[in-house]
């Protein structure tokens, strides 16, 4: 099986729009939108329009299986089927958009790829940052017409603060599900183990500090100091 170690070339995308033609990818796809759904409603609310889910797991693997063009459909038709089926508030276009990207993020990392925990932790952290703290508020200050500070640090304090755990967790997941994959006879590159070093460990706390800091500086300047 051909491995890219970026996705940008030629031959990477041909190959992701391959996947379309694949009625074996098509209906992978679609039993793991249905679970993907399914998880929608497993789901602990923390705040305002801010709630902890699980579906990334689900989201991050299938992705690396089916690559970012199936990806990208997969989690549009996954927002709007969630939508419908267990709704959050009023539907708002740019949310699906966001879905979608996330999935497309996640297979830009693992798709066609040799994996690691750091690739990993780098993908987890470019979701997060990306989408969940950057383009989420964004968009709930444009629904609702309110200041993107209401939204900002809230995300803030939970993308950055959970993120070594969903880190961590993630790749243990990813560990688990690629003898799976194997067996099941799918295109998944030959992987080194996904061991957890003490480095990696400690990159993780220092990370989680990192982010202990920046909430309560972003907190004391925007809260305190006024």
């Amino acid at each position: 099986m051909t491995t890219f170690r970026t996705p940008f070339s030629r031959d990477y995308w041909r190959t992701a729009c391959a996947e379309l033609k694949s009625t074996r990818m098509l209906v992978l796809t679609a039993l793991l939108v249905a679970v993907r759904v399914a998880l929608k409603s497993v789901a602990i609310p923390v705040g305002e329009s801010l709630y902890i889910t699980v579906g990334f797991f689900i989201n991050a693997v299938g992705s690396m299986v089916y690559g970012p063009v199936l990806g990208f459909l997969s989690g549009t038709v996954c927002d709007l089927l969630g939508c419908l089926l267990f709704p959050k508030g009023a539907y708002f276009f740019p949310f699906t958009v966001i879905e979608a990207l996330g999935s497309f993020f996640y297979a830009l990392f693992f798709y066609r790829a040799q994996l690691s925990p750091m690739r990993i932790f780098t993908a987890k952290l470019t979701v997060n940052v990306v989408l969940n703290i950057i383009l989420t508020p964004l968009a709930l200050s444009w629904m609702y017409s309110k200041s993107i500070l209401v939204y900002l640090i809230p995300r803030i304090a939970k993308n950055l603060l959970i993120f070594p755990l969903e880190a961590v967790l993630l790749t243990m997941f990813i560990g688990v599900m690629l003898p799976v994959l194997r067996r099941l006879n799918l295109p998944i590159a030959e992987q080194p183990d996904l061991k957890l070093t003490k480095r990696h460990l400690v990159l993780l706390l220092v990370l989680f500090l990192l982010a202990v800091a920046a909430v309560i500086a972003y907190y004391q300047f925007f809260y305190v100091a006024k």
